[in-house]
């Protein structure tokens, strides 16, 4: 298995395109968010995997960085069914305001037989907080990460029997993210920027982690490997470099700082 980072960067990113990636087993692809436009497709594209092979699909939140990419992957499904060129069926996952708002968009902008797809080859499923389904043959744990801004699940996959890979969503860690986080082989957690940048780029102020942040987390739930993840995109040219010497200040396992369409390979 393998994870592919389309995209690393936070909102307002235009360096890197936002937040998003895909989990791969052989030519079987879970896609998680979005990001905010058609770069998805780029992305995709760029990385070598065939739109068609997502059949499972996570929205963690309905910030329109993780979403609207989200509503193209939904036409081009639904339009492709109705054209004879996609079989078979797709199914997205998210919580139950970001189907809502999917549902609500997809009425409002497709065309309706294209509409009509949803239900039928394209399933929208409202997922509850410590729910469980299996994408890809492995077992996929959602739970709710108790946002104060918009509600927000994060997910937990079972790579194997005994390990497992976490993602925490966009947001700091809350405790009640223990059972599913603690012990990960792979932990993914937001780094907007630099512990040493905090007073530059305001992390707290907008709710986010630094580097420093996410890597004593990582050390004190006992994680193999941290991905960091949803950063700035000032420092792009040396991100790797400064957050992995920041990082390994405060962890000792494996830190991962990717660049975008960066494959990590899930061993």
């Amino acid at each position: 298995m393998k994870l592919t980072m389309l995209g690393t960067g936070n909102a307002m990113v235009t360096e890197c395109y936002n937040t998003c990636f895909t989990i791969s087993d052989d030519n079987s692809h879970f896609l998680v968010d979005g990001g905010g436009g058609n770069g998805l497709l780029v992305q995709l594209k760029s990385a070598g995997i065939d739109w068609k092979d997502i059949r499972d699909i996570f929205v963690t939140h309905k910030h329109i960085d993780h979403l609207l990419g989200i509503m193209w992957m939904i036409r081009l499904i639904c339009q492709n069914v109705n054209r004879g060129n996609y079989t078979g069926e797709a199914r997205l996952y998210a919580h139950d305001e970001v189907i809502d708002i999917l549902m609500d968009m997809s009425e409002k902008l497709l065309r309706k037989k294209d509409f009509a797809v949803i239900g039928k080859n394209l399933h929208l499923i409202k997922i509850t907080d410590g729910e469980t389904v299996s994408i890809m043959n492995k077992d996929v744990t959602f739970f709710d990460i108790q946002s104060t801004k918009a509600k927000q699940f994060g997910f937990s996959m079972m790579i194997d029997k005994d390990r497992k890979l976490t993602c925490c969503g966009d947001e700091p860690y809350n405790k009640c993210e223990k059972p599913y986080a603690q012990n990960s082989a792979y932990l993914l957690h937001e780094a907007f920027c630099l512990y040493s940048q905090a007073d530059v780029f305001k992390p707290y102020e907008k709710n986010h982690s630094t580097v420093k942040d996410a890597c004593e987390l990582a050390s004190e739930l006992n994680v193999d490997n941290l991905i960091l993840y949803h950063t700035e995109d000032k420092n792009i040219e040396n991100r790797k470099e400064l957050y992995l010497k920041e990082g390994e200040e405060f962890f000792n396992g494996n830190i991962f700082v990717p660049e975008d369409l960066e494959v990590i390979e899930l061993i």
